[in-house]
């Protein structure tokens, strides 16, 4: 995660896309924005899903079994849900650049806290 998160900040002073920082209100605009851009494709990961569910039920009513259904609309989203995945890291990597984050050890130690909690949610498993 360290080298993404270099080559992160690398790539984005290259393309000049970092957060700006020459004062506060530049800056709460870009973190704003920022924001904002990460929040479209967090929502473009949904109509990803959404699209590879309708797939799914399509092929269930066209008379496919439903595994088989699923894993075809799986494979035809799989390329653009991966895309969408990465504009969203960059956008973290982003983030957790400008507030000085490593995100592999933030990662980690909330892992570990989730771990530990005492009001662990507990999955419900349908037959």
């Amino acid at each position: 995660m360290k080298k993404l998160q270099e080559f992160s900040k690398q790539y984005q002073n290259e393309m000049n896309w970092e957060i700006k920082t020459d004062h506060y209100e530049r800056t709460k605009a870009s973190l704003l924005n920022n924001y904002m851009l990460l929040t479209t494709e967090v929502a473009e990961i949904a109509e990803e899903l959404r699209k590879a569910f309708n797939m799914t039920n399509t092929l269930i009513n066209e008379g496919m079994d439903e595994e088989k259904a699923f894993e075809m609309a799986k494979a035809s989203v799989k390329n653009e849900l991966g895309n969408e995945f990465a504009d969203c890291l960059a956008y973290i990597t982003k983030f957790a650049n400008y507030f000085d984050i490593d995100l592999e050890e933030s990662f980690y130690q909330k892992m570990e806290e989730v771990r530990n909690r005492k009001n662990k949610d507990v999955g419900i498993v349908k037959k």
